[in-house]
């Protein structure tokens, strides 16, 4: 049979990638159920035994990189992997963002005990902490630069793998700079942050001329006491705002450097594989440095030799003649309808994988055959990391699919 084009696409060399020190940032990102933190966490894992000190940084809050990686939970401080093989020199830490305690260590740094005691007491601080929108991705950007400058401080690590949220939600932190100043720039935020602005009398003016009637509206609608907390909120906060976009726009800057490395995870499916399409694009389109897709969970070719079609025609004859007894000839021909299901899901997930590599013929592709078992343990992440690496897998599960 000619080769394919996803057999003969561009490979994706994983190895290559990790064992690069320039490589200090590896983003996993894909849509739902598509295996993306286990990527993260094997890619982290291989990377740590092959010599790097690695850490990874969970967005999703599902809490199913502690699961993969046998631990009972993560949260907001690097912890590290036991059992991680550290011969080379490596290591491996591992955290789960914690977007209210991120946000509360940034008003503790950057503002004084008194000031940061208010706006932690603030309950508009409070609820745009916990559940205002974006604010999970700002406190991503936030964390990865925490971790980034640590990094280069003390060279505590040297990668930094990110396992994004599973939907195209995963690529909303790069929008994070532009959204915060665009909330900054708002022109509710400017009226309210005048005074404090100001200052002096000139604050007595702008409160007078530029919020009058304005106060008096809102006070008729969300009542006097809500506007004061909101007005406090802003005057207090409005010096923090300032560092934050700056940090923001610096890690974007970061994303898109050389040495930051995206992989796109995705599974031989329709669904998955349009939402690959569209992250492939949104990374091109920010021009963001893709390294290539991962293709998980290809079903295995276990007899190559035998096709669909002939695995089928076998289970017929074994039902039509009497060669064996009944549970041998029901077994037999069990196991040939199941191979030749697994065939023709092969080559189903073949010909989406071709058409994937069609449209997108410079993305380097890797594959990633089905286990046996669902991955959470060290064992399992190793056998997913040596399946990224190795080419004879990619091979098995492209090669025969349509014999």
């Amino acid at each position: 049979m000619s080769p394919s084009l996803w057999q003969s696409a561009h490979r994706l060399e994983v190895d290559a990638l990790l064992d690069d020190p320039t490589t200090r940032i590896v983003v996993c990102c894909g849509s739902g159920g598509v295996g993306k933190t286990t990527t993260a966490a094997a890619v982290g894992v291989r990377a740590a035994e092959r010599g790097r000190r690695a850490v990874v940084l969970t967005i999703d809050p599902a809490r199913r990189l502690a699961q993969s990686l046998g631990l009972s939970q993560l949260d907001n401080v690097p912890a590290p992997i036991p059992g991680i093989d550290t011969a080379a020199g490596g290591s491996l830490d591992a955290m789960m963002l914690d977007m209210k305690r991120t946000f509360d260590e940034v008003v503790e740094s950057h503002a004084e005990p008194a000031r940061a005691a208010a706006i932690l007491a603030n309950p508009f601080y409070q609820a745009l902490s916990t559940s205002f929108a974006g604010t999970q991705e700002y406190m991503a950007m936030e964390k990865l630069g925490q971790l980034h400058r640590q990094s280069q401080a003390d060279g505590t690590w040297d990668l930094i793998v990110v396992d994004t949220p599973p939907s195209r939600s995963a690529l909303d932190f790069l929008d994070a700079p532009k959204r915060l100043g665009s909330f900054l720039d708002g022109r509710l935020i400017r009226i309210l942050a005048a005074p404090a602005r100001a200052g002096g009398r000139a604050y007595v003016r702008v409160l007078s001329a530029g919020l009058g009637v304005f106060s008096n509206v809102l006070t008729k609608i969300i009542g006097a006491q809500v506007l004061r907390d909101l007005q406090t909120f802003v005057a207090s906060f409005d010096a923090l705002f300032g560092g934050f976009r700056e940090r923001a726009e610096q890690t974007y800057a970061l994303l898109a450097a050389p040495g930051t490395a995206f992989l796109v995870v995705a599974s031989p499916e329709p669904d998955a594989l349009r939402e690959a399409t569209y992250f492939v694009e949104r990374l091109e389109e920010d021009r963001m440095p893709l390294a290539g897709m991962v293709l998980n969970r290809v079903a295995p070719i276990r007899l190559p030799e035998l096709s669909a079609e002939l695995a089928g025609a076998g289970a017929e004859r074994l039902r039509d003649g009497d060669p064996l007894p009944d549970s041998a000839e029901a077994l037999a021909a069990s196991l040939l309808e199941l191979h030749a299901d697994r065939m023709r899901q092969a080559a189903r997930q073949h010909h989406l994988a071709d058409r994937f590599v069609a449209a997108n013929p410079a993305v380097p592709v890797v594959a990633v055959p089905a286990l046996a078992q669902d991955v959470h343990d060290l064992e399992g992440l190793r056998r997913v990391g040596v399946a990224l690496a190795e080419r004879r897998h990619a091979a098995e599960a492209a090669g025969s699919a349509r014999r």
